[in-house]
């Protein structure tokens, strides 16, 4: 695994992207959340760990290295201990992105072996990331979320709101006035909403952005889009940097 050096982190923090919905923004998320640690000053190792989709490890200005956690559609125990070796022994941050397949094997895993207890034993935070998105896959990822939260025992879920395929509005209801989330509201950290932009401006501009698999850096440094383009980028960027500004990661 490669890390991309910032200011050196004081404590070992990991966060991990789980959810059951294949196609809904874990690997994007991982990316922006990633951004958005460099930008802090930490040191950051990016981890692509889906068997399927290596779409994280394809961010060239992200240094992400390949981990297969899975094997015969189990959790691969050599592979994990490696992992649990690096982040029990290196200071810095851990972004794991995780594939659909390895989201029920790996999370079992994870609490049979008290991973989440052990770790925090040792002074190191994990949070758990976990996406809900609009349209068809609004009830799954709803599910995904809540399989997590109700098997969790601490506050560390971050929900990802991911506006792309349509709204968060089932019954009309925002998420935090959802039955889901008042039942499991001691189990959330914090929420980030991807809002879904006008189509032909910013929507474009997002969706180049990640075709080309760029950070918000090299598209707003680089030459491949207008100066426009770059200002609408700078609003996307800003508006989910705020949010994450507002979830408390350090303590």
């Amino acid at each position: 695994m490669t890390s991309t050096t910032g200011n050196a982190s004081s404590k070992t923090s990991i966060h991990i992207l789980l959810q059951g919905k294949g196609g809904v923004g874990k690997s994007l998320i991982s990316a922006i959340l990633s951004q958005y640690l460099l930008s802090k000053g930490q040191d950051v190792c990016c981890v692509d760990a889906d068997p399927v989709n290596h779409t994280l490890s394809e961010y060239q200005g992200l240094a992400v290295s390949c981990l297969n956690l899975l094997k015969e559609g189990s959790v691969d125990q050599r592979e994990f201990d490696l992992l649990m070796e690096r982040v029990l022994t290196e200071k810095g941050t851990f972004v794991v992105d995780t594939g659909a397949s390895t989201f029920i094997p790996l999370w079992h895993y994870i609490l049979e072996n008290d991973a989440l207890d052990y770790l925090r034993e040792k002074g190191k935070r994990v949070f758990i990331h976990s996406v809900i998105t609009g349209g068809q896959s609004l009830n799954d990822t709803l599910d995904g979320f809540e399989q997590l939260a109700e098997t969790t025992r601490e506050k560390n879920i971050v929900v990802w709101l991911n506006e792309y395929f349509g709204a968060v509005l089932p019954a009309g209801k925002p998420f935090h006035e959802m039955t889901v989330c008042k039942k499991h509201a001691d189990k959330v950290h914090g929420s980030v909403g991807i809002v879904r932009r006008t189509a032909d401006t910013f929507g474009r501009d997002v969706e180049e952005m990640i075709r080309q698999k760029m950070t918000f850096d090299e598209a707003l440094n680089g030459s491949g889009f207008t100066i426009m383009a770059k200002q609408r980028l700078r609003v996307v960027q800003r508006e989910l940097f705020a949010q994450l500004d507002a979830i408390p990661f350090v303590q």
